[in-house]
């Protein structure tokens, strides 16, 4: 199907749900015709789509270059948090090149990759886990299906993430487990004063050295600092129809990771 990752492993859990369809990438070359370089804060999913394809060819490195290393250290948490067994079935979605999917699978879950990013499913090709493109509020799956969904650092760009929610709580089964692993708030005011310093002033900075596009991450930042804090992300975890919901800082705020239960 053009513009479209499905494997044949979750076939038989394609529910149909038709939504918009991702663009096929496009070559990783800077001022691409029809590239969009960042998206703005209403979150079009197209803008957010190809702006995540224009990224993909260098976006592992840059994560790490950015987080200074921690970003593995935040896949290991939240693989933990899931507390995940052999025999679950795991959604990772916005998994983009499929690193964070690579991570669950070490607890020897099957784990599925769903990102609405052709191109950074594409990047992540030779990694050896499944993959589909997917839009997170029409997730293309039957109900109940997973033991465990995640989602981390794409939650925020969901255009409407409580709707998203809501479909992450329909594809899993009853007394099955949610984790969001997402840039939070700071929890020292010291510290989040410059923390936000470095969101405006350094982090694009930075992106130009490493990145293939480095006004994605103006995005990133302005997206961070209007994202809500622990305690209102948990109220829209509960009011998506999650329940026991629950949250821990890492990093000192910088992320959280929130847990919930169908």
């Amino acid at each position: 199907m053009p513009g479209r990752l499905v494997i044949t492993s979750a076939s038989g859990w394609l529910a149909g749900r038709s939504s918009w369809m991702p663009r096929r990438a496009e070559p990783d070359v800077p001022g691409s015709v029809g590239r969009v370089s960042r998206a703005s804060l209403d979150k079009d999913p197209r803008d957010v789509a190809s702006m995540f394809d224009g990224v993909a060819r260098r976006y592992d490195i840059t994560n790490t270059v950015l987080s200074g290393g921690r970003d593995r250290y935040w896949r290991r948490a939240t693989r933990a948090a899931l507390n995940l067994s052999p025999t679950d079935r795991v959604l990772d979605l916005a998994a983009g090149t499929s690193v964070s999917t690579v991570e669950l699978a070490r607890s020897g879950a099957w784990c599925l990759a769903a990102d609405f990013s052709v191109g950074m499913l594409q990047a992540g090709a030779e990694r050896p886990v499944p993959k589909v493109a997917a839009d997170a509020t029409r997730l293309p799956f039957a109900d109940g299906v997973f033991d465990a969904v995640t989602i981390s650092f794409g939650l925020r760009n969901v255009v409407d993430h409580i709707a998203g929610l809501r479909e992450m709580a329909r594809v899993t089964r009853p007394g099955g487990r949610l984790v969001v692993c997402e840039f939070s708030t700071p929890t020292v005011p010291v510290f989040a004063t410059v923390y936000k310093e470095y969101l405006m002033r350094a982090l694009p900075r930075v992106a130009t050295a490493v990145s293939s596009n480095p006004e994605a991450y103006v995005y990133l930042a302005e997206s961070i600092r209007a994202w809500p804090d622990q305690a209102a992300l948990a109220a829209r975890i509960v009011e998506a129809g999650w329940q026991r919901v629950r949250w821990r800082n890492l990093t000192g705020g910088i992320v959280a990771l929130h847990s919930a239960t169908r």
